[in-house]
């Protein structure tokens, strides 16, 4: 399934992702063989197949399908090579990473398309498995768009740091068959701008294969505590300045970003209650039956001996 010159370019690709630039990774053209990326598109499932809902539970632009093994003979073939342990092996000649593992739950992963309007802030991923106790460690994407320019947005976008007033951006056009592979860290940090392809392009959607792999033990300084995804809001446009005078599309965007970061807090909101009602619910239970009564009532004699 892979392109047939591939295991040829290992060493090459292996020094381009150890360059840290900003942060380790590689792009990989001609990713798969030409008949099996073109099977690949062929089989890749309607939009309204996958999963549409956003992290707020409202149905967006991206759509997701997490089982690929059902998409088609394909997309078996291709479950059955990112597994295998030759497939593995090449990983980790080419990353320096040893003991990969296949992620059979495709967490996050999948097919994921994106249509007109969709963005995807910066963002640094989940560190570890929601199931098994493993680190994240890469991600490997394939772009399946047999057009696309940057000047529609939606190329992958690598950050030294959104937060910083001096990040710099690498841009790499998700074009087809086109593999993007990267280090997942507490630094790296992704994403893509909104997509807006031209009206003569109507139906064109952003489409990827997206892997991830993991290992049981990570060196210690990129150890971090559990997180799920960190996002950066994305900053005000450079157009907005002392004296600009708004348009009504710079209205309707300053309106976009508000609403986004007032989605994002609430989202937060949310985690916190939910973490707090877990809190709530394991006090219950230790303060259940003698040995919580007797706690209880030690903790009221301690109040009022101070």
């Amino acid at each position: 399934m892979l392109a047939p010159d591939l295991d040829q370019r290992l060493d090459a690709l292996a020094a381009d992702f150890q360059r840290r630039d900003p942060f380790r990774h590689a792009v990989i053209e001609g990713f798969f063989d030409a008949q099996t990326a073109q099977q690949l598109l062929a089989q890749f499932p309607a939009f309204e197949r996958g999963n549409a809902r956003d992290e707020n539970g409202e149905i967006g632009n991206k759509s997701t399908v997490e089982r690929i093994r059902e998409l088609g003979p394909a997309y078996a073939a291709l479950d059955d090579l990112v597994q295998s342990p030759a497939f593995l092996a090449r990983l980790s000649r080419l990353t320096g990473i040893p003991d990969l593992r296949y992620d059979p739950h495709y967490f996050g992963g999948g097919t994921h398309e994106n249509r007109n309007g969709q963005d995807l802030d910066a963002h640094v991923d989940f560190n570890r498995h929601p199931v098994e106790p493993w680190h994240r460690r890469l991600n490997l994407i394939v772009y399946l768009n047999p057009e696309w320019h940057d000047s529609w947005g939606g190329s992958l976008e690598l950050h030294t740091d959104p937060r910083s007033p001096d990040d710099r951006v690498t841009r790499i056009t998700p074009l087809f068959n086109r593999g993007v592979i990267f280090e997942t860290t507490e630094w790296s940090w992704h994403g893509f701008e909104r997509i807006e392809v031209p009206s003569g392009h109507a139906g064109v959607t952003r489409r990827s294969i997206a892997l991830y792999f993991y290992t049981t033990e990570r060196p210690a300084e990129e150890l971090a505590p559990t997180h799920s995804t960190i996002y950066v809001e994305r900053p005000l446009p450079a157009r907005f300045h002392a004296g600009h005078t708004l348009s009504e599309d710079d209205v309707a965007e300053l309106r976009n970003l508000v609403a986004r970061r007032d989605q994002h807090n609430q989202r937060l909101y949310r985690d916190i209650s939910q973490l707090n009602a877990q809190l709530e619910e394991s006090r219950r239970a230790l303060e259940s039956g003698v040995v919580g009564r007797l706690r209880y009532y030690a903790r009221r004699l301690l109040a009022r001996v101070r």
